[in-house]
C-alpha cells in the first residue's frame, strides 16, 4: 500500500469541486463558517465511515448486483437535484437568516451514502490503494484515517472561501446570484459521474 500516492489522491479528490463542496460554500456563505463546522466535520466523519464499510466487505456486494448499484447512483442523483433547487431559491440573509441551513452532522454523513462521487471515490481507494498481502481490513482502517484527516482541512478550505466571499454578496441579488451558480454547478458536478 503506497500511503504517499494515496495522501495525494486524497488531496485531489477532497479539494476539487463536488457535491459536498459547493454544499458547504454554498451554506457558509449564506450562514458563516461557524454554523458549518457539523456540516464539515459529517463529510470527513460520513468518508471515512462510508470508505470503511465499503472496504470492509460491501464492495462485493454491490459489484455483484449491479442494480442496486445504479438504484444507490439514481437516488443520490434525486436528492442532489432537489438540494440544488433548494440551493438556487434559497432567500436566506447572510450570517445566519433565512435560507436552507447547513445540514447537521448526521445529515452530512449521511449523504455520503447518496453521493455518487462518494462512491467513486470508496471503490477507486478500495480498488486502487489496498493489496492482497497483508490485512485488508487494516489497510482499509489507514485508508479511511488518512482520508478523515485530508477532507476535514480541504472540505474546510471551501467554507472559508464561501465564507469569504459573503462579504462581496452583501445584497439579496448578489447573494441569490451566488446561490443560483452555486446550484449550477452542483448540477454539473453530476455530469461525469452519470457518463459511465
Amino acid at each position: 500500500m503506497d500511503l504517499f500516492a494515496f495522501l495525494l489522491f486524497a488531496i485531489a479528490t477532497s479539494a476539487t469541486p463536488g457535491p459536498n463542496n459547493i454544499m458547504v460554500s454554498a451554506a457558509a456563505a449564506n450562514h458563516g463558517f461557524r454554523a458549518t463546522i457539523p456540516h464539515i466535520l459529517g463529510i470527513a466523519v460520513g468518508s471515512a465511515v462510508m470508505l470503511l464499510v465499503f472496504g470492509s466487505g460491501l464492495a462485493g456486494p454491490l459489484a455483484a448486483a449491479p442494480r442496486l448499484h445504479d438504484l444507490l447512483r439514481w437516488v443520490g442523483v434525486a436528492w442532489m437535484l432537489w438540494l440544488a433547487f433548494k440551493i438556487a431559491t434559497a432567500q436566506g440573509a447572510l450570517g445566519g437568516g433565512g435560507g436552507r441551513p447547513p445540514l447537521s452532522f448526521v445529515g452530512a454523513a449521511l449523504f455520503q451514502w447518496v453521493n455518487p462521487k462518494a462512491w467513486l471515490i470508496a471503490l477507486a481507494t478500495v480498488a486502487t490503494y489496498t493489496t492482497a498481502e497483508g490485512s485488508l481490513y487494516r489497510q482499509v482502517a489507514s485508508l479511511a484515517l488518512v482520508f478523515f484527516l485530508v477532507s476535514l482541512p480541504c472540505v474546510g478550505a471551501w467554507a472559508a472561501l464561501g465564507a469569504g466571499a459573503s462579504r462581496f454578496l452583501a445584497t439579496p441579488r448578489r447573494l441569490r446570484a451566488f446561490n443560483i451558480v452555486m446550484a449550477l454547478l452542483l448540477v454539473a458536478s453530476l455530469v461525469p459521474l452519470l457518463r459511465d
